[in-house]
């Protein structure tokens, strides 16, 4: 499809004074050099958004006269809360009251365009969406289009993709009067939050006519982000580049804490922040569980993440910007875009991979308030496997490609995702982005419910992610110098930014050696709670439901275990003690260790169906330590102990356990199958399967399938720590 722009009339002012070329480092301009009608029209949006006394900056008033006069394409890089969507609709209004058509706003998330609906109202300009989550409303939105009764209207660059958005509403957007890129360092394959269907919208500049509007518009650009932008739009892009020290932000950062302090620290800080904010949490499950341990503590809060649903998404940001909730505690999926102008602080359990990301996340506070706190509480024992893990999960792995490509080439027709993942053996995370880079590179593409090749060759261009990797490395380098506090908090981000004005705050704990309220260390009585709360919670072991493809013997579904529990996983600090001994040498299981197990046992027993007949011990590398545990549980629970599972060969060592659907976990389960054997008295009923660990749980699967097979009913294991 062409995206076309139709021309203004002729303008009625002369042009400005333009600033820079694209790439280069602008000073302020001076006002009285913009045309006055621009000027005018960006005068009422901004009073109508922000108040009677709003002044437009100098830089606001040249990017909306470059669109408007000389429907110039612009790069605008500003601070959060700078006043960049104000840009975009005061050029709306200007170029529709011209005679233009419709501004097309390309928009990465659904709360931002939510947002952006409700600005775009309050600045007069009547905008709508199309987004996944409207489908059913596309219809009327491209009538309203046709009847030209709409100004702007927003949309995600994956729609760009959608084949019922491309056939239908592109050619009557083809009289469109302004593009707008918003958030556009994900244009750029070295920005942080790079998204391959960005580079959809770079296709589209070079069919467009060479005198149309275009505006890209973001606040954490580097100077080789800013270049690549500038680049994509054209040789003559005018870059307007901006301060993006916050005055308003007080940063502090503090390390030495483990997972219990930092949980109690966040909670003795929330009784004393005032105003409403967010904390960021690394992973889905440590926001959930963190918000949990928060509401139980007497706080208000909610979890969002990227597994929240929709609508519960939007009652969560509209609670927040209510002040309804103390404070939302959330992954990355509630970051850019989300506005409120008077959100009071940013706390950080544990840190972005880079300090761009963390500049995004934390530049969410103060926007309209003179202070507001941005904390971050060092993670390592979690920060360097997640930094690690991103720093290359959004690049294509060329074996994994060359899979994909080879299986849909072989297929006789489209194949959805779960048939590609149980062919390659690529999971389900990276398939789709994999998917996602190959279509839009042009080699695959969507078939009704499924996806085949195109016959377009892809070639896997090895330097230039090479680059990417080791670009966002330096990242990290960059953000251990922040957790160490290395010099001025801010200035190590406006650095990172490459600003030109980057300088010391004066207000972060580096600068002033002040921390804020609970200081450096939480309370102990809080501590305490916090430890007790992370003991109580349920640790679940998944049930395998079926059998790696290829194995010899058993195929399809798994007749065997039941979801199980775990006192604990992985390194978890709550039980420090359980920890040290679970890595000593085998041995009988200390009374602590014993007594956590009961207390687990305890609480699942309320949960089963029936209860068991038996207890067994499991395969273990510390055989000993599995039998004293299995003869306490049976002991307590009045249970007959049997022999426990013997195993032919060396002792079985879990941790070593592969999972996934490679040959290599065929092998393992063929190898357990051989070697593991079951007593030949297992009682008919529900059996109780005990060991100290287990990892990926085809030891306790196999097990369970024995037991089963030798008469049991149902398995219920049952193990002192779930490794990750």
């Amino acid at each position: 499809m062409t995206l076309m722009t139709a021309p203004l009339p002729p303008a009625s002012v002369p042009r400005s004074r333009t600033r820079t070329a694209s790439g280069s480092t602008p000073t302020e301009s001076s006002p009285e050099a913009v045309p006055s009608a621009s000027a005018a029209v960006l005068a009422e949006v901004l009073a109508a958004m922000a108040g009677p006394d709003a002044v437009p900056h100098p830089d606001q008033v040249t990017a909306v006269a470059a669109l408007v006069e000389e429907r110039r394409r612009v790069l605008v890089v500003q601070a959060t809360g700078w006043g960049k969507s104000a840009v975009y609709w005061a050029a709306t209004a200007a170029l529709r009251r011209a005679g233009a058509g419709p501004t097309i706003i390309i928009s990465p998330l659904l709360a931002l365009m939510r947002d952006q609906v409700a600005a775009a109202a309050r600045a007069g300009v009547r905008a709508t969406t199309v987004n996944s989550t409207n489908v059913g409303d596309w219809d009327e939105v491209f009538e309203a289009l046709r009847a030209d009764t709409v100004d702007a209207v927003l949309v995600s660059p994956e729609r760009l993709a959608n084949p019922r958005f491309a056939d239908i509403a592109l050619p009557l957007l083809a009289r469109a009067g302004l593009l707008v890129i918003d958030e556009a360092h994900c244009v750029s394959t070295w920005g942080q939050d790079f998204r391959p269907d960005y580079q959809r919208i770079t296709r589209l500049l070079t069919t467009m006519a060479a005198d149309a509007a275009v505006l890209a518009t973001t606040a954490t650009a580097t100077a080789t982000v800013a270049a690549d932008i500038a680049a994509q739009l054209g040789e003559q892009t005018l870059t307007l580049r901006g301060q993006l020290a916050r005055a308003s932000l007080r940063l502090s950062v503090l390390d030495g804490l483990n997972a219990i302090e930092r949980g109690a620290w966040v909670d003795d800080a929330l009784h004393g922040l005032a105003g409403s904010g967010i904390v960021y949490a690394l992973t889905v499950n440590a926001a959930h569980d963190l918000a949990a341990y928060l509401d139980s503590r007497g706080h208000v809060v909610a979890a969002y993440t990227g597994r929240t649903d929709p609508a519960e998404r939007t009652r969560i940001e509209d609670a927040l910007r209510a002040n309804e909730l103390k404070a939302v505690v959330a992954t990355s999926a509630l970051g850019m875009g989300y506005d409120k102008p008077d959100l009071a602080f940013c706390i950080h359990v544990g840190a972005p991979d880079s300090p761009v990301s963390y500049y995004q996340q934390v530049g969410r506070a103060g926007r309209a308030l003179p202070d507001a706190a941005g904390v971050l509480l060092a993670a390592p024992d979690l920060e360097a496997g997640i930094w690690e893990y991103f720093a290359t999960a959004s690049l294509p792995n060329p074996d994994h490609a060359t899979l994909i490509l080879r299986a849909l080439a072989a297929a006789d027709s489209a194949l959805t995702v779960p048939a590609l993942e149980a062919t390659t053996g690529v999971r389900r995370g990276r398939l789709e982005a994999l998917l996602n880079i190959l279509r839009v590179d042009g080699a695959v593409d969507r078939a009704g419910g499924g996806w085949v090749a195109t016959g377009a060759e892809w070639a896997y261009d090895a330097p230039r992610y090479a680059q990417i990797a080791a670009s966002r490395r330096a990242d990290h380098a960059l953000m251990r110098d922040y957790l160490a506090g290395a010099r001025c908090l801010m200035q190590i981000l406006t650095d990172a930014l490459d600003d030109p004005h980057a300088q010391p705050c004066g207000r972060c704990s580096v600068c002033t050696g002040e921390l804020p309220a609970p200081g450096r260390s939480p309370h102990p009585e809080t501590v305490a709670a916090a430890r007790a709360f992370a003991r109580s919670r349920p640790i679940e072991i998944a049930a395998r439901r079926m059998w790696p493809a290829g194995t010899p013997g058993v195929r399809g579904r798994i007749v065997g275990a039941e979801p199980g529990r775990a006192v604990l996983f992985g390194p978890d600090p709550a039980w420090s003690e359980l920890l040290a001994e679970l890595d000593a040498p085998d041995a009988a299981a200390s009374t602590a260790m014993t007594t956590a197990v009961v207390d687990v046992l305890t609480a699942w027993a309320r949960d089963w169906p029936q209860r068991p007949v038996a207890v067994v011990a499991g395969p273990s590398a510390h055989p000993v330590r599995a039998w004293d545990l299995a003869a306490h549980v049976a002991q307590v629970g009045q249970l007959p102990l049997l022999a426990p599972l013997e195993v032919r060969g060396d002792p079985m060592d879990p941790g070593d356990v592969v999972s996934g659907r490679d040959a290599a976990a065929v092998t393992t389960v063929t190898t357990l199958l051989q070697r593991i054997e079951v007593p030949s008295s297992t009682p008919s009923g529900p059996v109780l399967l005990v060991t100290d660990r287990t990892r990926t749980g085809w030891t306790l699967t196999v097990a369970a399938a024995r037991l089963r097979q030798a008469g049991a009913t149902a398995v219920y294991p049952l193990a002192v720590q779930r490794r990750p």
